[in-house]
């Protein structure tokens, strides 16, 4: 919402490795997702994403980007529609001038026994989840060049589902796997890596570290803590840069070794 360029001082990193860069991160409002926009826009990137209803939340980030001298613009849209998402990517490649890195991090998480599970949750959790990681990645490369980066966030869950409940979500981040391996065989051709980063319990919104669920976690993992936002953030920014460009159809975890 600002036409401020990032500047190398306003940087955190020693060096802006994506500089020159358009990403579009699929909610990123709060938790991994604005942690994504923060630092990706700390790399040099200009930053668009996605919220749903939430718009203070979102204005908050675009503001601590443009705090650090970056750019940053906040476009509503409900992830499950697919319409709006297309739109959403098509403004930020038109206010832009491109599109480099996409980032799906939109998600949903519904648990209830099999039994009792409703189909509206079910459907819910694959349009979020799953749906619209493919509709953003396919309207993304109408836009992309060589070079150019997908990468989802999937969940250590795709791998281990240590409590029941969790079969809609394990099955939608088990998609992601797969999804990531066939698009990286289509865009390899042209230069674009497509990966997924599988994230074990990070301390958000969603899955907070004071939760119900927290002290049982962190019995199941090597290191018995939560992850930070920050530091999946982080992880993404490697991927997005450019000395992860040999790494395609990869998923890789960073659960605290909860999937050891």
């Amino acid at each position: 919402m600002t036409t401020t360029q990032i500047t190398p001082a306003a940087l955190f990193s020693g060096h802006a490795t994506l500089t020159g860069k358009v990403a579009f991160v699929q909610g990123g409002s709060r938790g991994i997702g604005a942690a994504i926009v923060k630092r990706l826009a700390r790399e040099g990137a200009t930053l668009a994403f996605t919220y749903v209803s939430s718009p203070d939340k979102a204005q908050a980030v675009v503001a601590a980007v443009e705090a650090a001298g970056g750019r940053a613009l906040a476009i509503q849209a409900d992830s499950s529609d697919a319409v709006a998402l297309k739109q959403a990517i098509s403004i930020a490649a038109e206010t832009f001038g491109r599109l480099d890195i996409l980032v799906n991090n939109a998600g949903v998480l519904a648990l209830g026994s099999v039994e009792e599970f409703k189909l509206e949750d079910l459907d819910r959790t694959l349009d979020v989840n799953v749906r619209s990681v493919f509709v953003a990645s396919q309207e993304a490369v109408r836009f992309m060049q060589e070079g150019g980066r997908i990468i989802s966030i999937g969940s250590t869950n795709a791998d281990r589902m240590p409590f029941a409940g969790g079969a809609a979500y394990a099955m939608s981040k088990s998609a992601i796997v797969g999804l990531t391996k066939g698009l990286a065989r289509d865009l390899g051709p042209r230069g674009i890596t497509v990966n997924n980063v599988q994230p074990g319990p990070v301390d958000t919104d969603m899955n907070p570290a004071s939760g119900e669920f927290a002290e049982t976690l962190k019995g199941l993992m090597a290191l018995p803590r939560y992850g930070k936002d920050e530091e999946i953030a982080s992880f993404v920014a490697y991927l997005a840069g450019p000395e992860a460009g040999y790494i395609t159809g990869a998923s890789l975890s960073i659960d605290g070794g909860f999937s050891a």
